[in-house]
Formats: C-alpha cells, sequence, structure tokens
C-alpha cells in the first residue's frame, strides 16, 4: 500500500474536479461528510488539502491526517470532535463559535491544528480565550517565582546571594519559617503603632510640658520610637535587596511605606531645627499635621493580608459601577435638595437655608445616616423625604451585587490559580526523574541546581507532562488531543 503513488479511485491524470470531491473524515470515532465545493473557499485549511492531496500520494496524506481508508476514502484524526463540530461551521457560516464547555486554549490549539485563522473567531468567544491565556500567563508567572527562588545560580556573586535572601526574607513570608516571623512581627508593629497613636489623644494618659501645653506621654512616644525604627529598618532591607531599585519605588504600597515613616523624621527636624527659622506656634501646628499622617500606616497591613488585596482589586475592577453609583446620588441629591428647600420655604421655622444647605440634608437621607440635625417641618417636605430615602436605597443597592460579584470572582480565581501553580510544580517533581511524591523542598532545590547545570534537565523540569501543559515555560511546540485536558 505505501509503495502506490494513486489511489485506486482517483484519475492518475487528476481529472476528477476538486469542486465535486466528497471526503469523509472520522474525527475521535465521528464521522463527517464533507464536499470539495464547501472546503476550497478556505484553500489554506487542512481539510481543504485533502482534497488536493488526493493525487500525492500516501506519504502526502498522511503528513496531514492520522490514517486513511483508500477504501472509503475516510480520513482517521485523533482529535477532539467536539471542538470540530463548531470548526467546520467556518466552511458554512464563515465565522466560528466555540461551544459551551470546551477549554479555549484546547479549542485554540485545535483550531492551529486545522490550519484555520483565529480571526474567524467570534468576538465572544476570544473574550473567554484572552481570559484563559491570562490565568496560563499568571500561572507561569507563579511557578517561574517559585523556580526562580528555589535555584541558586553558582555564577552569582556573595552579594547578590545575599541580596536575593535578604529580599526572600522580607517579601516573601512563605518561603521560610525565619520570614514568617518577621511578617508577623510586621503585622504586630503595624497594630501597635496605631493603637499608640490612638492612645496617645486620651486626655488621661497625656501630660502637661513646661508651657502647659497636653502632650503625648515619655512611654508612648518611647514604643512610637520602637516602631517607627522597625518601619526604617525594613523599607531599607527591602530597598537594598530590591531587584529594580526604580520599580521599588513607584510601587504604590512602598509609597504609602515611604509616608508612613517621614513624617517622624521630619518631625524631629522641625522640632529641633524649626524653632530658629520660624515660630514656635507655627512648628507646633506644622508638628501636629505631620503626625496626623500616621494614619497610612494603617494601609500597611494590605500588605500582609490576602483579603485587603482582593476587596482593592474588586474596587479597582467596580470603576465603572461606582462610576454609577455616585452619579445616581448626585443627581438624586441636587433633585431632591431643590425640592426640599422650595417646600421648605412655607414654613417660618425652616432650617432649609438654601440648596447648598439642603445638599447635606440630602447626602444624609439618601444614604440613610439621618442624623436629625436638619429635617423638614411641612407635609409635602415630610413626602419629599420619604421619597428621597426610598430612591437613595435604590441607587445604593443597584450597583451592589456587581461589586459583589467582582470581589468573589477574583477571591475564586486567586486560589484557583494557587492550586493550580502548587499542581505544576508537584507534576513537575513528579515527572522530572528525580523527583517523587512526597518528596521535600530540599531535593527539589538539587534538582533545579542540577537543571542549571544541564540543560536537558531545564527542558525535562519545564515539559515534564502533557495534561496539564503551560506554554510560558517552554518554547516548544505542543498539540493536546482530544485524550488530553487543561486544567
Amino acid at each position: 500500500m505505501a509503495g502506490e503513488s494513486t489511489f485506486p479511485d482517483v484519475d492518475s491524470n487528476g481529472s476528477e474536479k476538486n469542486e465535486d470531491v466528497e471526503i469523509i473524515v472520522n474525527v475521535g470515532g465521528v464521522r463527517q461528510v464533507l464536499y470539495g465545493e464547501n472546503l476550497n473557499r478556505y484553500p489554506e485549511t487542512r481539510l481543504a488539502e485533502l482534497i488536493n492531496c488526493l493525487s500525492g500520494g500516501y506519504d502526502t496524506i498522511f503528513s496531514l491526517c492520522d490514517d486513511y481508508d483508500p477504501g472509503k476514502r475516510e480520513f482517521y484524526f485523533d482529535r477532539d470532535p467536539d471542538a470540530f463540530k463548531c470548526i467546520i461551521d467556518i466552511y458554512y457560516f464563515g465565522e466560528i463559535h466555540m461551544k459551551k464547555g470546551i477549554c479555549p486554549i484546547c479549542f485554540k490549539n485545535e483550531m492551529e491544528f486545522w490550519k484555520v485563522d483565529l480571526k474567524f473567531l467570534d468576538d465572544c468567544c476570544k473574550t473567554h480565550l484572552s481570559e484563559k491565556k491570562e490565568e496560563l500567563e499568571e500561572i507561569a508567572r507563579r511557578v517561574q517565582l517559585i523556580l526562580d527562588d528555589l535555584g541558586m545560580d553558582a555564577s552569582e556573586n556573595r552579594w547578590k546571594r545575599y541580596q536575593k535572601c535578604i529580599w526572600k526574607l522580607m517579601e516573601k513570608p512563605e518561603s521560610s519559617y525565619s520570614a514568617r516571623v518577621i511578617a508577623v512581627l510586621s503585622f504586630l508593629f503595624i497594630l501597635i503603632s496605631s493603637v499608640v497613636m490612638c492612645l496617645g489623644t486620651i486626655p488621661e494618659l497625656q501630660i502637661v510640658d513646661s508651657e502647659g501645653n497636653h502632650v503625648e506621654h515619655p512611654m508612648l512616644d518611647n514604643i512610637e520610637t520602637a516602631c517607627i525604627g522597625w518601619f526604617t529598618l525594613e523599607y531599607v532591607l527591602r530597598l537594598i535587596s530590591s531587584p529594580n531599585k526604580l520599580r521599588f519605588v513607584i510601587s504604590f504600597m512602598n509609597i504609602i511605606d515611604a509616608f508612613a515613616i517621614l513624617p517622624f523624621y521630619v518631625s524631629l527636624v522641625l522640632t529641633h531645627l524649626g524653632a530658629r527659622m520660624m515660630e514656635l506656634t507655627n512648628v507646633q501646628q506644622a508638628v501636629q499635621a505631620l503626625r496626623i499622617m500616621r494614619i497610612a500606616r494603617i494601609f500597611k497591613l494590605a500588605r500582609h493580608s490576602s483579603g485587603l488585596q482582593t476587596l482593592t482589586y474588586a474596587l479597582k475592577r467596580s470603576f465603572k459601577e461606582l462610576g454609577l453609583l455616585l452619579m445616581y446620588l448626585a443627581v438624586g441629591i441636587f433633585v431632591f435638595s431643590a425640592l426640599g428647600y422650595t417646600m421648605e420655604q412655607s414654613h417660618p421655622e425652616t432650617l432649609f437655608k438654601s440648596i447648598p444647605q439642603s445638599f447635606w440634608w440630602a447626602i444624609i437621607t439618601m444614604t440613610t445616616v439621618g442624623y436629625g440635625d436638619i429635617y423638614p417641618k411641612t407635609t409635602l417636605g415630610k413626602l419629599n423625604a420619604a421619597v428621597s430615602f426610598l430612591c437613595g436605597v435604590i441607587a445604593i443597592a443597584l450597583p451592589i451585587h456587581p461589586i459583589i460579584n467582582n470581589f468573589v470572582r477574583y477571591y475564586n480565581k486567586q486560589r484557583v490559580l494557587e492550586t493550580a501553580a502548587k499542581h505544576e510544580l508537584e507534576l513537575m517533581e513528579l515527572y522530572s526523574g528525580e523527583g517523587k511524591i512526597g518528596s521535600s523542598k530540599n531535593e527539589l532545590e538539587d534538582l533545579m541546581r542540577e537543571g542549571k547545570e544541564h540543560p536537558s534537565w531545564s527542558r525535562q523540569l519545564k515539559v515534564s507532562h502533557s495534561d496539564t501543559f503551560i506554554h510560558l515555560l517552554s518554547d516548544e511546540k505542543h498539540y493536546r488531543t482530544r485524550l488530553q485536558s487543561c486544567k
């Protein structure tokens, strides 16, 4: 069979027109009858090439399919039949829609196998594909970070190795027991500093200085100084060990860290040197204003709390809903404050002196606070207040559900990505040839060091399994079959 160059049912001159050719493809056990008239609409695809290769011999045919039956003129492919049913729609409708339940990355690989361009994929399906790509990129980034932490480059000098160890110690609590202890200490210092700041404002805990002014107790000042010393040491060590100093300085969380410690040193400078250049009263006011900036330390908790980070991300992703909420409230505040001012003018003891003053009443009413310092006294004014209250409840409730969904979606996604990264490392350890299930981290570190010395080991680590392949960890081209899954 392999020696024949033509098929018994095909004219050696190729006189049979491609448009009249009828072929049968068997994809994963599902048979499909296709016609050349439809397939030749996209001649660059694999199915169109099947028609044109009938007179090219078995070598050409087997370069396009897994098996061929010349008697039935049937081509066999070990591919995903569900994805194939979606892909052949291009020959009839000119576009492709991905069926629900199919992995977007697997579907993309199927399209590449059938040589169908991604531009024919509908926009709604491209969105799912982009989301899956982002997930795999995030998993690959996390895995790569862990592998970088485990691996030690022998070519690095002693300072680089020390710098890397300090960075892991200060930035990655999960890397070692010492790093976890430092993270807990940092968390406790933040709480102690915040509590001291609050206790310092209690009159009973303050003392009177020589000029008759109430100042904080010296013990609280000493505790505050110790906390600032820890924050300063922590910031300096992280700055020195940072791989990218510029990125470290302009990072939002690091800016908060700087604002948490700078007021203390600025206050010291103003206290000791400012009195010579300005009046003592101005110096005290400046120091008091700077001490208020200590509240920025509470935001340092976000570094140690994944829940606060998730909340921040959810709010960032919900700017559209938050803007909609503010717009609803702004319109309602303007309308109901104007109505309240107009309806209350007939009462001699009205509390609504002007429309801008009525804004305050509308705000506390629509947000269901209701301080009671300003309230309507006429019947129409009370009716207006009732309507504004109901509208405020509805306006606040409408965007809340999307914001909650963003929070839950991001939180669940982070847990899935964390689990997937751990699963990826376990599979690398399992199939690397040296690691086994249940082996310790030290064994994986030894394996990574061997990977540095022997590139083949590195490739084996990066591509060690077929069912959970991450593209960013390897430059090689891999296709998934219908028997493989994407996790």
